[in-house]
Parts: C-alpha cells; structure tokens; sequence
C-alpha cells in the first residue's frame, strides 16, 4: 500500500494508537489528524493539550505527519447546540452518536478525508461486504467494547470510506500490544464521558447553559412529595444516582416538563422503571432497508436485535413498520429498563452480527414524558 492513502484519527487514547499501529505492520504509512474541539468559550483545553502532546510523540515514533485540525464551530453549533435542544425538552440525547455522525465522519471527511482513499479510526466496530459488495457496519469481536451502537447514525456513504483496524481483537489484546511495544498511552485510562468535553462535568456544562430550574420530585404511585431538584435537565428516566432521597434506590420514571416535575418509583425491581416497547421515529439505515422486501415487517413483524444504550447486551424482539415514514414499533422479548425519549436505539440482525442503523426513542407527548 502506498503512503498517504490513510487518514487516520489519532485521539491520544491506547485504541487509536495500536490501530494506528496495526495499519503500519500492515505496510501503510498514514496520514495522522487530530481534531480539536475547544472548550465552551475556546479559554483552552488542558486535556487536548495532552493529547496532542502524546499524538506528537506517537507520530515521531513512526516518522508520520500530524495535523492538528479544529473543528470547534462545527462541534458547538451542531452537537452541543442539539444537546441543549434536546434536555430542554425533556430528553435525553446522545452527543457521542452525533458527533461521529456529523463531526468526525462528517465535517473531517467534507474537508480532510476525502483526500485519502480511507479514514482510519480507533472504534470497536468492523465491516462486511455482502455478495452484491455493499459495505455494511459490523459488531466487534469484543463484546463488552463494541461500539456501533456509537456509529448507528453514520450513513452509507460515511461507511463506504471508513475502516476500523481494532474491529478483530478484544481491548485486552489491545492494551497487551499497547505494552509490549511501549506506547506512551499504553497505561493511559479511557475517556470518559461526552465526545470531546475531556474533564467537563456534564451537569456543570448544562447549569452554564440552561441555569437552574427547582421542582418537585413526587413519587408516581402515591402523589407523595418526596423532594426537590434543581431543573429536569439534569436527571433522565432510569437515573438512580443523584436525587438526594433517603429511603431508596428511588428512579427517575417520568418527566412532566410543563409542570417541571419529576416522578419517582422506589425499588430495584419497581415495574415502573421497566417497559416492552419502544416507538421509534426518524429510523435511518446506514447500507439499505434489510427489510424493504420482507412482508412480515407490515404485519407480524421481525426478529431484530436492538440497544437503547451502551452496553454488552443485544436485546432480542420484534420490529414493526408503521404507517408514517421513519417509523417503527419494537416489542422486546423482555423487560427494558430505562427507556428514555430522545434516545437513540441502534437495530441489529438477529445474529447480533451486523448493525442495521438506528431510530430515535419517541415518547409520545413531550409534556408528559410518556415513555410506555
């Protein structure tokens, strides 16, 4: 392979540096970029700072060029703009599946990317080409990090161009490369939290935005007055940590954002944290509609494997199309826990293998926060 035809995203965390690693025991000689995003107000950004310290330092390792690009407009007008919007009305969003789908294999790729034949990142995720050569997303070999629930907004055009060297071997494998070649970041913990925000405290972001909003917090099944919060924002339906109640585990089970109410039911094993369906609308599939010519997905409906957030667990159930365009009906085989308006749930084939693309949660009326 000959060099340049890479572009390859460098976050100054071990998984893009050993997939970075990967490409080059493989012959290819990439283009290295790290993306900035500033922090709310550009004042600086010690955490990027460090990370493009440690990108410097992998990129003169393997005797590559690095390029610092920002895209910090971009990433403020169109991610976080689209977080605020979306706790302001009462749900929950997920800025990490809209940042991959609008920063990093959006903006990067509109400006940097497309000069290169492909663009390389850390994700655990992978691909496969079906017999007529369609590129479809596919679920990592580890389980436990597989992230195309992350990726399940992207489009197929996106996908076309995007390879993933981390997608075949688990994070152990990962961290075990990272120290038997002694990479700067081998013992560097992983990012948490909002894509880009680095160290920000996720609330503390949301209170410089939208301030502080007191209200009720009542229990659901008695109408008892249990409390008081500092603004609906700051919790979403299944959150347990955080209330400020005695007497619990007590979980956030709806919102009433006209009244700025929060309901709370006690239990770990309260039904009312629980649901069985999931109406999900603006459904976006990445490669094609993998039911487009299958009747039962009308009527009966089909065998699906879904997530409505990031963990190990494929949930297995039945998906049925409805009426309007965009428009689906999961019934889970069993209980979900947490089912929060605004969130997206990623759709996969029943083998779990490949990730079909995503819907958003609707939760029927905003103002009452139905989430059953």
């Amino acid at each position: 392979m000959s060099a340049g035809t890479t572009a390859m995203l460098l976050s100054g965390g071990v998984d893009s540096a050993v997939a970075l690693h990967r490409l080059v025991e493989q012959g290819d000689s990439p283009h290295l970029f790290y993306i900035r995003i500033g922090l709310d107000g550009d004042g600086g950004d010690c955490a990027a700072d460090e990370d493009i310290e440690i990108c410097t330092l992998i990129a003169r390792r393997y005797g590559l060029p690095l390029e610092v690009v920002s895209l910090h407009n971009e990433y403020w007008d169109n991610v976080m703009a689209y977080a605020l919007r979306t706790v302001k009305a009462g749900l929950t969003p997920n800025p990490d599946i809209m940042c991959n789908s609008i920063i990093k294999f959006g903006y990067f790729e509109e400006r940097w990317g497309k000069d290169f034949d492909r663009t390389a990142t850390g994700h655990y995720a992978s691909t496969w080409f079906d017999p007529d050569g369609r590129k479809w997303l596919a679920t990592a070999v580890d389980p436990v990090k597989d992230q195309t629930d992350f990726l399940a907004r992207i489009t197929g055009r996106q996908l076309a161009h995007l390879t993933f060297p981390l997608g075949d071997i688990p994070k152990s494998e990962v961290r075990a490369i990272a120290a038997g070649i002694k990479l700067p970041n081998a013992q560097r913990r992983d990012s948490q939290g909002i894509c880009f925000l680095g160290k920000i405290n996720y609330n503390d972001f949301l209170r410089r935005h939208l301030g502080e909003k007191p209200g009720d917090i009542v229990e659901l099944e008695t109408g008892r007055l249990l409390g008081r919060h500092k603004g609906y924002w700051f919790h979403t339906i299944g959150q347990r940590k955080g209330l400020g109640l005695s007497g619990g585990p007590w979980f956030v089970v709806r919102k009433n954002v006209d009244d700025n109410v929060l309901f709370v039911s006690r239990g770990y094993d309260t039904d009312k944290q629980y649901g069985r369906r999931l109406h999900i609308a603006e459904t976006q599939f990445i490669t094609a509609d993998p039911w487009a010519d299958t009747p039962a997905i009308d009527g009966d409906g089909v065998e699906v494997r879904f997530k409505n957030r990031h963990t190990p667990d494929f949930i297995p159930g039945r998906i049925v199309r409805l009426d309007a365009p965009g428009e689906y009906m999961i019934y889970s085989d069993r209980d979900v826990q947490g089912i929060a308006p605004g969130q997206f749930a990623a759709l996969y084939s029943p083998d779990c293998r490949l990730c079909y693309g995503s819907g958003i949660i609707s939760g029927g009326s905003i103002g009452n926060s139905l989430t059953d």
